[in-house]
């Protein structure tokens, strides 16, 4: 069976932060890894959680929780890391657990200045809403930028 898909929609990872769910836009997301063990760097931003040897390349680890303030929960097999890549940058982020991926009508994504949470809302494209859900959309572009300026 063929899926159609109107023009002005955008596909998304879908995954879980502490129990809240996020999106990424596809286009960014360059593979979805287990975790594996990451060797720390001195001297970096306490959400900067080091490094990993990404098949020969060095990748910079993000622990999305720490950098937005949220509860940290124990790692499980679901924790997964996201690795993003745009530009010359890529970077992997820790999530808890990755969903699935879905399209989001433009339509369907609306502002986030009622959501303001303290360091996240630069960092937010707008709030897909889905069925009864609600999927915080992430730019992290701006969030990988800030990270390598720090």
């Amino acid at each position: 069976m063929t899926e159609t898909v109107a023009l002005n929609t955008i596909q998304f990872v879908v995954f879980v932060l502490s129990d809240e769910e996020y999106g990424l836009d596809i286009q960014i997301v360059n593979t979805i890894e287990k975790m594996i063990p990451i060797t720390r760097v001195p001297k970096t931003p306490k959400f900067i959680k080091g490094v990993i040897n990404l098949r020969g390349d060095i990748v910079p680890i993000m622990d999305l929780k720490e950098r937005f303030g949220l509860p940290q929960i124990e790692e499980t097999e679901e924790t997964r890391i996201i690795i993003v890549k745009f530009e010359d940058v890529q970077m992997g982020i820790i999530v808890d657990e990755v969903k699935e991926v879905i399209y989001i009508n433009e339509e369907q994504i609306e502002s986030t200045t009622s959501l303001a949470k303290e360091g996240l809302m630069e960092n937010v494209l707008g709030a897909g809403k889905v069925d009864n859900r609600v999927i915080t959309l992430l730019n992290i572009e701006k969030l990988v930028n800030i990270s390598v300026k720090e």
